[in-house]
């Protein structure tokens, strides 16, 4: 819907449009001062309940209650982050000196890497799933490739094969780490193979399993993505072989870009001092005793944080692919001014957003051949990414919000667009009115879009008590206020969304 919008926007007075970017930031700084107080006054039941950390900064504990910030944080300290500056100088040494191998001795280096941290076991299993997928993509037909590799990816959920695996380990967080690796590599291995079937290399069967091996291990995408196809990855990776940047630019980029991701771990890791959210919306009593404000701050705390998160995870692996010659997807855009679902799901992640355009809507129709075809791809497009994730109870209600939420932008889109009721808007509504009218509609989306990532991040509890406290204890108190915020909210986006990309 963001995009669609985007030719319907027009500017508004400054007087006005300052006003909603100071009512925009001031709601925001409230409620998480509000969070904070709460977070304070509850410090000492949380810290008996969740055992909150001595925290990096005096005189604060540190919320240790997100899985995934916790996990990764972990293993950068271990290996990872070790691991991928040792990719980045080897990828600069190989540039300099033989261009030409440095694809080959990058492959060899984070084949490496990989069998450090997940041992040859675990290495085995996706030297495994891959051997599979390359086999199956050698028949050329699609739909046996979406098999093969479903059954593959299906595989991470068979109790007696995860009770074999964690035995190969000694700790959870390695049997987890494998886990991610085959999930992500999924992807991986669906991409090289209906790229296979539609236009294989123009090389021999010896050169394209090179290069599935190759994009299959690329180290700083291996374990957490972002994703990117096969054919950006192999045509991009034959080109930087033939391409040199300087080494002076190359080293102020590298300096510059990672000042920026180290300035985003710090505002994340502050974020969990400061306000410790994920232990709150882990106990439903202190979900039903939030302050009205301090429930806004949840919310808005909750989601804000995991963009930030990902501006860190998806950060220093994005600024490495760009040093190797690599387009990475563009980083997420701020979650406060994502004013609708088509919005979201395009500019948060936007690597997965155009995987499941190219292998999936797409091939199964998408627009081009009626609404119905559109339902079912977007339909079939959210279904893969709640079984990939892991599809469990809370991800299909997450998903379902998701898809019902794109449906109604696009019919809600197509309505405006029609000739009848275009005019008849043209005529009675000056610009700007037509534009505040969007952003009405846009905070009711917005305020879905919020629920729906609730859902996501802290399960159906969550957006249950949500609901309950908003729009049916408070639809009279609490509900028009978040909306009049919400609509301020979608105006900033808007604006955004006016500027060129």
């Amino acid at each position: 819907m963001s995009s669609d919008f985007k030719s319907l926007v027009s500017p508004l007075p400054w007087p006005e449009l300052f006003v909603y970017w100071v009512l925009s930031l001031g709601s925001h700084l409230y409620s998480f001062y509000q969070l904070h107080k709460f977070s304070k006054e509850h410090e000492t039941g949380l810290q008996r309940e969740f055992q909150l950390e001595n925290g990096l900064f005096k005189g604060f504990k540190r919320d240790p209650s997100d899985f995934e910030w916790s996990f990764w944080t972990e293993w950068a300290k271990k290996s990872l982050l070790w691991t991928l500056v040792g990719h980045g100088i080897l990828s600069r040494l190989s540039t300099i000196f033989h261009p030409r191998l440095k694809v080959l001795v990058l492959t060899v280096y984070d084949f490496m890497a990989a069998s450090s941290v997940l041992g040859f076991k675990g290495v085995g299993v996706l030297l495994l799933h891959l051997s599979v997928a390359f086999s199956v993509a050698q028949l050329r037909k699609p739909p046996l490739a979406w098999i093969a590799n479903l059954l593959l990816l299906s595989t991470i959920h068979i109790q007696p094969l995860q009770d074999i695996q964690r035995g190969w380990y000694s700790t959870e967080e390695e049997y987890y780490l494998l886990l991610f690796s085959v999930a992500v590599c999924g992807l991986r291995f669906i991409s090289f193979s209906l790229e296979h079937c539609w236009s294989p290399l123009d090389r021999g069967p010896a050169v394209q399993l090179f290069w599935l091996f190759s994009y299959t291990f690329y180290h700083p995408f291996f374990y957490n993505g972002p994703i990117i196809t096969f054919k950006a990855y192999a045509e991009q990776m034959r080109k930087s072989t033939e391409e040199s940047n300087g080494g002076e630019s190359a080293l102020g980029y590298a300096l510059v870009r990672s000042g920026r991701v180290l300035l985003w771990w710090c505002l994340a890791e502050y974020m969990i001092h400061v306000m410790y959210m994920h232990s709150i919306h882990s106990n439903e009593t202190y979900m039903e005793i939030l302050p009205p404000w301090a429930l806004g701050g949840l919310a808005l705390a909750l989601v804000q944080f995991f963009y930030v998160k990902y501006l860190v995870l998806f950060g220093f692996p994005s600024m490495l692919a760009t040093l190797d010659g690599l387009v990475p997807p563009k980083l997420p855009r701020c979650v406060s001014i994502m004013y609708s679902f088509t919005g979201m799901w395009r500019h948060f992640d936007e690597g997965l957003y155009r995987w499941l355009i190219r292998y999936i809507y797409v091939p199964l129709g998408g627009s081009r051949h009626g609404p119905l075809y559109k339902v079912l791809s977007t339909g079939v497009a959210f279904g893969f990414v709640c079984f990939w994730h892991g599809g469990l109870d809370y991800l299909r209600y997450w998903a379902l919000m998701n898809w019902a939420g794109v449906l109604v932008e696009n019919c809600i889109v197509s309505l405006l667009a029609s000739s009848c009721l275009r005019s008849l808007v043209e005529q009675n509504f000056s610009l700007a009115m037509q534009r505040r009218c969007i952003a009405f509609l846009c905070a009711f989306s917005t305020a879905m879009l919020i629920l729906s990532n609730l859902v996501f991040l802290g399960g159906i509890h969550v957006g249950r008590i949500f609901w309950k406290r908003v729009f049916v204890q408070g639809w009279s108190t609490i509900a028009p206020p978040m909306l009049a915020f919400l609509y301020c909210f979608a105006q900033v986006g808007l604006e955004r969304t006016s500027l060129p990309s």
